[in-house]
C-alpha cells in the first residue's frame, strides 16, 4: 500500500495523502463521492508491472483532509500540486473514477506544464440547464443534485435525510462488483462518510456550479471511459465531455462519415463507451486505461 502522510499547506490546512512509491509513471488518483483517497487497490496486480507509482490524496473533508466549504472542482489543481510537490514529483498523469473526474480534468487544464495525460471514468460533465444533463439518470440521482442546485441549505437537508429507498443507479451487476472484486469500493465510501456528509455536501455542490476552469484548457491526452448501462452517471456525459475538450469537431459529422476537421491543434479525446458496464461495473475495464496512459504520458 506504500506510505501515508499528512501534508501541510501554507493556508494552514492539512492534506492527507498516499503514495505506493514505486514506479517511473506517477499518476494521481482523484476519487469518488464519498470516498477516501486511498489509490485502487484492485488495479496494483496490473499498475506494478507497467511501472506506475500512484500518489492520491483525501479532497478536503474526507479523511484526514481540513474541510474547505465551497470549493470549486478547480481547487483541485493546487492541492494536487501541493502533494506532487510535497512527494517529489514534477510531472504526472491523473487518473479519477465517478467524482474524481472533474477533479482529473481541472489539473490537466490547470497544470498544463505537469500533467501528462488524463484518465476520467465515469465522470459527470459540467452542469447546464438547457441540455440532456439528467437524461437516463436515476431518481435518487437527480434529486441529489437538484438539490445541490438549489443550495447549500437544500442540499444539506436532502443528505439530512435517511436514506428513502431511492434508486441511485447501481444495477445488478453493480451490486455483485462491490461484494466481490471491487469490494474496495466498500471500504474508501466507509471511510468517507465516517465523519458525516458535509465533504459530499461541498462535492454535489462544486459539480453542479461552475468548475471554475474551461475544459478546452485541457492540452493533455484525455481518455474517457464510461459504461453503456451507467445509470448513476449515464454515458451520455462522456459524450458531453468529449465535445467540449480541445479536439472535437467544429460540426457534428453524419453517421459513418470520417467527421469534420478538429477545432484545434489539440488531439480529440478518445472516448470508450463499454457495453453493459455500470458505474462499478465499468472500472473491470481500467487495466486498459493503464495501458493506455503508459502509452499516452509524455516524459
Amino acid at each position: 500500500m506504500g506510505e501515508e502522510i499528512d501534508i501541510r499547506l501554507d493556508d494552514g490546512r492539512t492534506l492527507h495523502a498516499y503514495d505506493t512509491g514505486k514506479g517511473d509513471l506517477v499518476v494521481l488518483w482523484h476519487h469518488g463521492t464519498p470516498n477516501t483517497g486511498a489509490p485502487p487497490s484492485p488495479l496494483f496486480d496490473v499498475s506494478e508491472p507497467l511501472g506506475i507509482r500512484w500518489i492520491a490524496y483525501d479532497r478536503p473533508g474526507y479523511g484526514g483532509s481540513t474541510p474547505r466549504p465551497d470549493r470549486s472542482v478547480a481547487s483541485a489543481a493546487g492541492d494536487a500540486a501541493a502533494v506532487a510537490d510535497a512527494l517529489g514529483v514534477s510531472r504526472f498523469a491523473v487518473m479519477g473514477h465517478s467524482g474524481g473526474g472533474p477533479h482529473a480534468l481541472a489539473c490537466a487544464a490547470l497544470l498544463p506544464d505537469r500533467v501528462t495525460a488524463v484518465v476520467s471514468i465515469a465522470a459527470l460533465s459540467p452542469y447546464t440547464a438547457d441540455s440532456d444533463y439528467f437524461d437516463g439518470m436515476a431518481d435518487g440521482g437527480v434529486a441529489s443534485l437538484r438539490a445541490a442546485l438549489d443550495g447549500r441549505a437544500a442540499k444539506e437537508a436532502h443528505a439530512a435525510r435517511p436514506g428513502d429507498g431511492a434508486d441511485i443507479g447501481f444495477n445488478p451487476a453493480d451490486w455483485t462488483a462491490l461484494d466481490t472484486d471491487w469490494s474496495w469500493f466498500q471500504q474508501v465510501v466507509a471511510a468517507g462518510v465516517a465523519h458525516g456528509p458535509a465533504p459530499l455536501v461541498d462535492d454535489d455542490l462544486a459539480y453542479v456550479r461552475p468548475w471554475g476552469f474551461p475544459l478546452a484548457a485541457v492540452t493533455a491526452p484525455v481518455l474517457l471511459m464510461h459504461g453503456a448501462a451507467d445509470r448513476m452517471v449515464p454515458s451520455v456525459h462522456a459524450t458531453r465531455l468529449a465535445a467540449a475538450l480541445p479536439g472535437a469537431p467544429a460540426a457534428p459529422a453524419a453517421p459513418g462519415a470520417p467527421g469534420a476537421p478538429a477545432a484545434s491543434g489539440a488531439p480529440a479525446a478518445t472516448v470508450r463507451i463499454v457495453a453493459s458496464e455500470g458505474h462499478i461495473t465499468v472500472m473491470r475495464h481500467a487495466h486498459t486505461a493503464l495501458h493506455w496512459l503508459r502509452s499516452e504520458a509524455t516524459p
